[in-house]
């Protein structure tokens, strides 16, 4: 763990770090100890201490008393590695070439410490560069990618606006979800968040900053100011925080990149913050000690009690973000009494001074926000990379300090030593109910119990003492063979066998030689080769055994039983016990006056060289957590974040957790008026400054808004004026053929342009001539009149045309009223059907029923005609004021709608059956969103949208799969085919299964991340490291943010007769498939 320093360490001490730092990246050694005893040897120089770390089968020099007090020496240290449990282990780092190893690490230190000269930045500092650099790159390398990779916003601002009082989230940049889970976090402590929203920079500072830190911390905590508060006050449903990433990636300069720990971007945060409010707090107290806010909420002190071959010392130090290791325990308390303890202790609290050395930590002062680091990450000495510890770790919502305080320490040694001797106790019970549990000498254990009742059930067996031969059933030999094979099997069987098995006659051994001379194929014979005694009983069991024998047996083994499972009991009654009173060791009250409340846990999944960064955060005003996903903030659960957090469940686990005290209600209150009493909120929080910034930004926001919906206003506009101007040609084409043939009562063209655009009849009520979609409308158009013309005396063309449009819309209420099986849609067949079962009006039915009878097709016959000409008549002599032309627009146009979402759907199943799965994607990716648009209007708008997400779903795991496949070939053509599939395609389709956060989208999403995630343990070439390394960020660092994508694929045309054909077709093939696989 890195030392931090703070603002008044002196620059030899910083540069002592930087040396420590550099050992540590080098060697890959982790004992602060071992690294500070390797510079003291080496007198400052660097090649020879890596020399010292680095010789084969170096052993840990003894300490010396200088060399363990070093920890202690400097007490204004922030942060200290604290209860390490490293491996102290050397890392061997020499080969058979190791001069020239070391050579190059002598350069490589020398050309590090050079550059600190020269800059004065520290590798620290650079490595926060570093990875602000790699994010900057990666948000403006996105600009130039193709549409599929774009992490774009949406261009509609409606989909951008800010729902209520809705917490706003933080746009992920490019790798920048590690910023947004701390800033998330630390915004939600509302005394922080006032901390900041009304910092003002020292007066001076409007003069040239002084130094590098003033040039860069306050510009960096104005922009901090800004976009907290724009996430207090902004319209938008999330915000950009670019800008104060930008101003972390201009106070370095490097042009390596790699992940951004979180960790150490946490600790240069709080120091940077640290530093603008020393500023300021030094010039508001001018002779006085000056107080730092960030000083006293987040840190605190400890005192380090230890002894050193006898001699006994005692250290105050101050720790801001305290680091426990989690490999090797199950709770949080666990880590924190390893952590509390290093070495053996014995001699710190015994009458007795002896050779020991050891150390305890005892907090004197904790601060109001308790921070806890959980190392989940350690160095695998045999790959030479970094690996995450998946264990599992619970810790409670509630943490009881109490233990920890120095004030309780001697209670706290007491009962310590109570659970140690419990402990103790409870090995031994444990030892002595596993030999219970697994009796037995052997490789196999078994249950004393159960071997007792097993010999109890084997005395009281019978012996059957019948031949295994005759007790095979011969019509049904093993292997399944047929009836017809048994004869000869039966006769050689019959060959083997002696002479008193022999059930045939005489002819039976006569038989069987001459059968075996005319098959000289060899038999296999299983019931006989083995030659097994005939008098073999046919279960085990005692050949010879008294009544008095098995009385006596039974009696013995029944109370042998008895004894054991008594004993049992008793041993896991006390186990459970102990452990009961182990866990109420600390549950009185006097060790529960220090409570801290879980605030914030932040989550990776991913792997150590890769992942996605999330927090659970406590709304205590809500009284539920909340779950910050970059620009997702959802309400969340307990149990959600135990299954994310607790780690051992997929890939995900906490790596820190932030405690406040339960004590200081202040941390989180909100703020009042002091004139009226009232809760500030909302932009009344903000500062006048601050409160202009966020309404310039929200107006600028509201114009866009303002701009997208008299775009789009414009565009409607326009379509309708293109319908129009196509009604209008077609109209009078119409009109020039029909004139010369009949009168009509009112031309067509005569009709004013409002009424132009229905005039065209929609492509799936009408078309050209009657060989193509129209004909099947045009027929049952004409039963309806033929059947009007039977059923009715009166036989004037407009009684005509009434009594067959009610006959055909009874027709048709009757197929909107049908059950029918998936693949029979009659919403595909009749637009009326579709209308009917969405509850379309009473005027848009009529309107649409006309027009099916004004078809033009229809002008075969006189009767026909003329009810065609009445229908037309009609249609003229609607008002505008009688049917909302736009309203009965919007109808078919959501029925174009339906048909084109089906069209996708329809062609992205077929191509999904094919094993097409790159051409079914976009297909079915198309098919869902559009069909999920028309199911939020209503129900029967749209298809099962079930049926669409389990395609859609497997559709993405085939894809992952093949291009797994692709790239565990090795091959590079095959290699880079099956990456281009997952950034092109799998990829970009993820946050539209994380959208809507549905268990089996979020399974399926899992299982493809953990299926590239097992590559990281494997060897491969180093070209596919490379690749993996660059591809896995994309992956794993994945927002809800809906990305941009090609334009729809092209849509084949079907008539309504091939449409309905091919969605039956397709629709029986799926509706196979049973409903627990999909």
């Amino acid at each position: 763990m890195t030392v931090e320093q703070n603002v008044l360490q002196q620059h030899s001490q910083k540069h002592q770090q930087t040396l420590l730092n550099q050992l540590r990246e080098v060697t890959g050694t982790t004992d602060v100890q071992l690294l500070q005893q390797a510079l003291q040897v080496s007198n400052g120089d660097l090649a020879e201490a890596v020399a010292f770390l680095t010789e084969k089968n170096a052993k840990v020099p003894q300490q010396d008393e200088t060399t363990y007090y070093q920890t202690s020496q400097v007490a204004s240290d922030r942060y200290i590695s604290v209860g390490s449990q490293a491996d102290t282990n050397v890392i061997d780092l020499t080969g058979d070439d190791k001069d020239d190893l070391q050579r190059a690490i002598a350069l490589s230190l020398e050309e590090s410490n050079r550059a600190f000269r020269e800059t004065g930045i520290t590798d620290e500092e650079q490595a926060i560069s570093r990875v602000l650099e790699a994010s900057i790159a990666e948000n403006k390398a996105s600009l130039k990618r193709t549409h599929t990779e774009v992490w774009s916003d949406s261009p509609n601002p409606h989909d951008r606006k800010r729902i209520d009082n809705c917490p706003v989230g933080l746009k992920n940049v490019g790798n920048t979800c590690w910023f947004s889970a701390v800033i998330q976090s630390l915004f939600n402590l509302l005394e922080f968040q006032r901390l900041v929203l009304n910092y003002s920079p020292p007066a001076r500072v409007h003069d040239l900053p002084r130094n590098q830190k003033e040039h860069r911390n306050l510009p960096f905590m104005q922009e901090l100011r800004n976009l907290f508060s724009l996430m207090v006050g902004s319209k938008r449903k999330y915000v950009d925080p670019s800008r104060a990433v930008e101003i972390l990636k201009d106070a370095f300069k490097s042009s390596e990149s790699q992940q951004q720990d979180v960790s150490e971007f946490t600790h240069k945060l709080l120091d940077w913050l640290e530093d603008a409010f020393q500023m300021k707090a030094e010039e508001d107290r001018e002779g006085e000690k000056p107080k730092n806010p960030m000083v006293e909420l987040f840190y605190g002190r400890f005192l380090a009690v230890g002894v050193l071959e006898g001699k006994k010392f005692e250290n105050t130090e101050m720790f801001g973000q305290y680091p426990l290791q989690v490999n090797g325990f199950k709770d949080l308390h666990e880590c924190l009494e390893a952590a509390m303890i290093e070495g053996e202790i014995e001699s710190l609290h015994s009458a007795e001074n002896s050779a020991r050395s050891g150390q305890e930590h005892w907090f004197t002062e904790l601060p109001p926000v308790l921070t806890f680091e959980l190392s989940r990450f350690e160095f695998n000495q045999a790959l030479g990379r970094p690996e995450k510890i998946h264990n599992k770790l619970e810790f409670p919502s509630m943490l009881y300090m109490d233990r920890y305080m120095d004030r309780n320490r001697e209670i706290t040694r007491i009962k310590r030593e109570e659970i140690r001797r419990l402990k103790e106790h409870l090995t031994l019970l444990q030892q002595r109910l596993e030999r219970y549990l697994s009796y037995g000498s052997g490789p196999k254990r078994f249950p004393l119990a159960d071997v007792l009742q097993y010999a109890m059930e084997f005395a009281s067996s019978k012996p059957v003492c019948t031949s295994p031969v005759e007790d095979i059933d011969s019509s049904a030999p093993p292997g399944g063979t047929t009836g017809q094979q048994l004869p000869q099997q039966s006769i050689a069987e019959q060959d083997s066998l002696p002479p008193l098995e022999s059930s045939g006659p005489a002819s039976g051994p006569t038989a069987a030689p001459a059968a075996a001379q005319q098959q000289r194929v060899p038999i296999h014979k299983p019931f006989t080769q083995s030659r097994l005694p005939p008098d073999l009983p046919m279960h085990p069991a005692p050949r010879h055994i008294t009544e008095e024998e098995l009385r006596v047996l039974e009696g013995c083994l029944h109370r042998w039983r008895s004894e054991v499972e008594n004993d049992t009991r008793d041993l896991q009654g006390s186990i459970t016990r102990i452990h009961r009173t182990i866990e109420l060791m600390y549950s009185d009250k006097s060790m529960m006056q220090v409570p801290y409340r879980l605030h914030a846990v932040l989550v990776h999944e991913g792997q150590a060289n890769a992942g996605h960064y999330w927090a659970y955060i406590y709304d205590p005003h809500q009284r539920c957590w909340m779950k910050y996903n970059d620009i997702s903030v959802t309400k969340s659960s307990w149990e959600e974040l135990v299954r994310d957090s607790f780690g051992g469940y997929r890939n995900a686990s906490a790596y820190c957790l932030m405690y406040i005290n339960e004590k200081k209600p202040f941390l989180i209150e909100e703020e009042f008026d002091k004139e009226t009493g009232q809760i500030l909120s909302g932009m009344d929080k903000l500062p006048p400054d601050l409160k202009q910034y966020v309404k310039e930004d929200n107006e600028l926001f509201d114009k866009e808004i303002e701009e997208w919906d008299t775009l789009q206003a414009r565009k409607a506009q326009q379509e309708k004026l293109a319908l129009a101007t196509a009604a209008a040609a077609a109209s009078g084409a119409s009109s020039t053929s029909t004139s010369s043939s009949s009168p009509q009562p009112m031309s067509i063209e005569s009709s004013p342009p409002d009424n132009a655009v229905p005039q065209q009849d929609p492509e799936y009520m009408e078309q050209p001539s009657p060989t193509n979609d129209s004909k099947h409308l045009q027929e049952a158009t004409e039963r309806a009149i033929s059947r009007a013309a039977a059923e009715q005396d009166e036989r004037s063309p407009e009684t005509l045309l009434n009594a067959a449009i009610k006959l055909e819309y009874a027709r048709l209420l009757r197929f909107a009223q049908e059950d029918t099986s998936p693949e029979n849609d009659y919403r595909l067949q009749h637009i009326i059907v579709y209308f009917i079962q969405n509850q379309a009006p009473k005027k848009i039915l009529e309107r649409t029923l006309l027009t099916q009878f004004a078809d033009r097709n229809l002008a075969f016959d006189e009767r026909c005609k003329s009810i065609m000409n009445v229908a037309r008549a009609k249609l003229d002599l609607i008002k505008p004021e009688e049917v909302n032309m736009d309203e009965y627009e919007m109808w078919h146009q959501a029925y174009r709608n339906f048909r084109e979402t089906t069209i996708f759907m329809v062609t992205g199943l077929e191509l999904f059956q094919k094993t097409n799965y790159v051409e079914a994607l976009m297909y079915l990716i198309y098919s869902y969103q559009y069909n999920k648009e028309l199911l939020s209007k209503g129900l029967y708008r749209g298809h099962d949208e079930e049926l669409l997400g389990h395609y859609r779903r497997e559709c993405l795991l085939k894809l992952n799969e093949q291009a797994a496949a692709m790239f565990e070939s090795g091959e590079e053509p095959e290699v880079t085919t099956g990456l281009g599939i997952m950034n092109e395609l799998v990829v970009p389709c993820i946050p539209l299964l994380l959208v809507h956060d549905t268990e089996r989208d979020l399974l399926a999403v899992e299982d493809m991340r953990n299926r590239w995630c097992s590559y990281l343990g494997q060897e491969m070439e180093s070209n596919l490291q490379e690749k993996l390394t660059d591809f896995l960020p994309k992956l794993l660092d994945c927002s809800t943010e809906i990305k941009s994508f090609h334009d729809p694929p092209k849509l084949p045309t079907y008539t309504t007769l091939e449409l309905c054909e091919r969605f039956s077709r397709i629709m029986a093939a799926v509706c196979r498939v049973p409903t627990e696989g999909r």
